[in-house]
């Protein structure tokens, strides 16, 4: 991957995705791969980009989230507009996921009250059908 520029099938076998989700990429225009007649040839920023749209749906971001942050490394202020940006998004995702488990937490808190329950419930009646 020390390589200039990697083809597509390069590109699917060393981050894991398929050749459709590069073009999927390609045409919402998180990607701009070189073209050489039918080939497409990413360079290392589209390899950058890559890692960090990867990253980006680990997290749970929007594909219009993660376009909207890989605009921002196209200025020229030392990349703090996209690191702040990045993060005040960052910050606000990590709340959802958060408040995500918190609810998460509490139905299974519930599922295995109930499983109890019920558990309990059948115990009693298996005693009582064997007493019978």
């Amino acid at each position: 991957m020390t390589e200039a520029l990697m083809t597509i099938r390069e590109m699917s076998e060393a981050y894991s995705v398929t050749a459709r989700t590069l073009r999927f990429y390609e045409g919402k225009e998180l990607l701009a791969p070189l073209r050489e007649g039918q080939k497409r040839l990413f360079t290392r920023r589209d390899r950058a980009r890559l890692t960090l749209i990867l990253r980006g749906k680990r997290f749970g971001f929007s594909l219009e989230e993660i376009r909207q942050l890989l605009e921002l490394y196209d200025r020229d202020d030392s990349q703090l507009t996209q690191l702040t940006r990045t993060h005040d998004v960052a910050q606000a995702r990590l709340a959802d996921m958060e408040h995500q488990r918190a609810d998460l937490d509490l139905a299974i808190a519930d599922l295995r009250a109930e499983l109890a329950t019920v558990g309990a419930m059948i115990a009693a009646r298996r005693q009582s059908t064997a007493a019978e």
